[in-house]
């Protein structure tokens, strides 16, 4: 086992009680030395790491083989596990990250002995942490192999993909010595896999970095401008068409604009067309170096041009650091009537949105290795699930195709479709998906609006597919700095364990009631970013770009919170189903009430959406029961003197400001 040499080689070891850790993250039962200064813990980073290792092998079988998904470990059938799934999200890079040497010197994030951005060893490290709190499945923002040209910020994003079947070397520990981060990644997993913690990761089959390591190989796969024409690249223009996608309707238009007659004057054929032997030659001279890309500017006179929008007229600036796969070998079916006969492949908006304008001749080669990625990463780490970027802009047959081939190989590998409107549920479930992302982080915190009521009371009971329920992403605000702070942050999560047709997600950070945002891309604006206090080394700062660190060691947090209602949710996941919901307080937009019967035991949800007053309620669970006598047993409750409660079927409940209770009703 790899996680055995990660062990072994730091069993070997001794250091100074010099490596500070999150308090956090320091297990309860925790019998190594430890050190405070000030507020900080300090640990000796080898015997910290060979307890906390050392201790989940103990828990590992002999005859099992956990690089394995769970699924196969478990010998299982489908992928109904994700339904009851509670995930918590993160991003390797900023959630492990900690100035070890110096807790005080946020900015740096250089040590000379410890890594102090994110690894995959610091993840196992958390998994106690996470186990304790109830989490049975990590959502993992993409690991691959990430580009540093055009980045934003001073790291870039992992979505800028380089190499969609290595693991980012970044995320190499030195602690661990000259073991590879294939070998720390698998490791992870079978730490996760004895702990019975699944990984889903997220992947992006429809852009690719600018320098991608695929251009070597085929150069084919991606579109081509002429390098003297980027400053001016950009998404044209329209005028007369305000703010719209493509259509049929609108394409003559569009191909009509003198703005979209220079866009495409821009395209050039690909750099092996060319000049054939130049480029072999090229190949040859180049292969494995990191920066070849001004080479091949002026080699060739092309470049890989930024990717932008499929909305016509949107305001958004292009995306620099990523550019889009040419998925087909001609141009749109319906398109091509617009364009001359040698127009070089061109990026327009009909041509990105390739699911509605798709080509008659699709890049075969390119659309296997696409579908390979998630057996790959299945096959190889033993990864259990995915979720899909952008699956519903890619052309039909090679999103239903994804989604077969990685199930094929594993029946348990689960798949989440970033799918962000809820009326789309029937389509994704009908294309094989698992669950969408959903929009409960938008809803939700539109409390005076009446959205959160009405996604409680109209839209979630209704789904196809379950969606995540998530107060915030990766991509949106925090929920702390929503209105009402702290008290909608935690009458939100509570909410999102008990919700129907859903799968409770909380995101990295949310525990510690970390306010500033990871990336403005749902939700947000440039001020979004601005949250923190002036004085805060991390101000402004976005972690998909910059070095950034959790506020760990946290005065305030829901981790006993969350860990209760973990608990609660599976002591009660038999329950969470629409066909036992029964809705109350339907009138009033600010309360919520959701109480599940199954003619023998029920749960009763109570929230008060008003942040600024007491809410009397009348309960009359007799009206769904049939019952005149209730046991109430409290299970979440801010103000009780008793956790039981014996009832008729009509009883008055008063809940403080945003206060929301659980109790179980037999």
């Amino acid at each position: 086992m790899y996680l055995e040499r990660v062990a072994a080689h730091l069993k070997e070891k001794r250091g100074k009680i010099d490596y500070s850790v999150p308090r956090e993250w320091l297990p309860a039962n925790y019998t190594g030395t430890v050190k405070l200064k000030d507020r900080y813990i300090f640990v000796d980073p080898s015997e910290f790491g060979h307890s906390i290792v050392d201790g989940i092998l103990k828990k590992k079988r002999s005859d099992v083989d956990y690089s394995k998904s769970l699924g196969r470990i478990r010998g299982e059938s489908d992928n109904s596990w994700l339904k009851s799934a509670i995930v918590y999200g993160a991003f390797v890079r900023s959630t492990t990250a900690y100035p070890h040497f110096d807790p005080e010197l946020f900015s740096d994030l250089q040590s000379p002995e410890y890594s102090e951005s994110g690894t995959f060893y610091k993840m196992i490290l958390m998994l106690p942490y996470l186990s304790g709190m109830g989490f049975d499945t990590l959502y993992f923002l993409p690991v691959t192999r990430y580009s540093d040209a055009f980045k934003k910020g001073t790291l870039g994003s992992p979505y800028s993909v380089k190499d969609f079947f290595n693991i980012d070397e970044r995320y190499h520990d030195r602690l661990l010595g000259n073991m590879r981060v294939d070998e720390e990644f698998k490791a992870f997993v079978e730490a996760a896999h004895i702990m019975g913690m699944r990984i889903i990761l997220d992947f992006i089959p429809r852009t690719s970095a600018r320098d991608s390591d695929l251009i070597f190989d085929h150069p084919d796969w991606f579109y081509w401008i002429d390098a003297t024409g980027l400053k001016e690249y950009g998404p044209p223009k329209i005028e007369g068409l305000g703010f719209a996608q493509a259509s049929v309707e609108n394409l003559e238009k569009i191909y009509n604009s003198s703005q979209v007659k220079k866009h495409l004057s821009l395209f050039r054929p690909s750099p092996e067309r060319i000049a054939p032997e130049r480029w072999i030659n090229f190949v040859k001279a180049n292969r494995g170096k990191k920066e070849f890309l001004e080479d091949l500017v002026a080699e060739f006179g092309v470049i890989t041009p930024p990717g932008f929008s499929d909305w016509i007229n949107d305001n958004q600036p292009t995306w620099d650091d990523i550019t889009f796969l040419r998925l087909y070998r001609d141009h749109p079916v319906q398109s091509k009537k617009y364009v001359s006969g040698n127009q070089p492949p061109y990026v327009l908006f009909d041509v990105i949105k390739s699911s509605f304008f798709p080509g008659a001749e699709p890049a075969e080669d390119l659309w296997e290795s696409i579908e390979s990625i998630m057996p790959f990463y299945n096959e190889n780490f033993g990864v259990d699930g995915a979720r899909l970027d952008m699956g519903h802009a890619l052309p039909r047959e090679l999103e239903l195709r994804i989604i077969e081939k990685a199930k094929s190989t594993d029946p348990s590998f689960a798949i989440i479709a970033e799918e962000l409107v809820m009326g789309n549920d029937r389509k994704a479930a009908d294309s094989g998906y698992d669950c969408i992302l959903g929009n409960t982080w938008w809803m939700e915190p539109r409390v005076a609006e009446g959205r959160l009521k009405e996604l409680v009371y109209k839209v979630l009971p209704g789904l196809r597919i379950k969606t995540l329920a998530s107060v915030e992403t990766p991509d949106t605000p925090r929920a702390v700095a929503r209105e009402n702070g702290k008290a909608f942050s935690r009458f939100a999560t509570v909410l999102n364990f008990f919700l129907p047709n859903t799968i409770t997600y909380i995101n990295s950070g949310q525990e510690i009631f970390e306010i500033q945002p990871m990336n403005l891309g749902l939700d947000n604006n440039e001020e979004g970013r601005y949250v923190l206090k002036p004085n805060d080394p991390f101000y402004g700062k976005l972690a998909f770009f910059d070095h950034y660190v959790l506020h760990w060691n946290s005065d305030a947090d829901m981790i006993d919170l969350i860990t209760s209602l973990s608990v609660l949710r599976r002591e009660n996941q038999s329950l969470l189903e629409s066909e036992y919901l029964k809705l109350m307080w339907e009138e009033d937009h600010l309360s919520i009430g959701l109480f599940y019967w199954n003619g023998t035991k029920g749960l009763l949800i109570a929230g008060n959406g008003d942040f600024s007053n007491m809410k009397d309620l009348y309960v009359d669970l007799g009206y769904h029961t049939w019952r005149g006598e209730h046991r109430i047993h409290w299970k979440l409750k801010d103000s009780c003197t008793s956790s039981h409660w014996n009832v008729g079927g009509n009883f008055h409940l008063s809940l403080g400001p945003g206060e929301i209770v659980v109790a179980t009703v037999e």
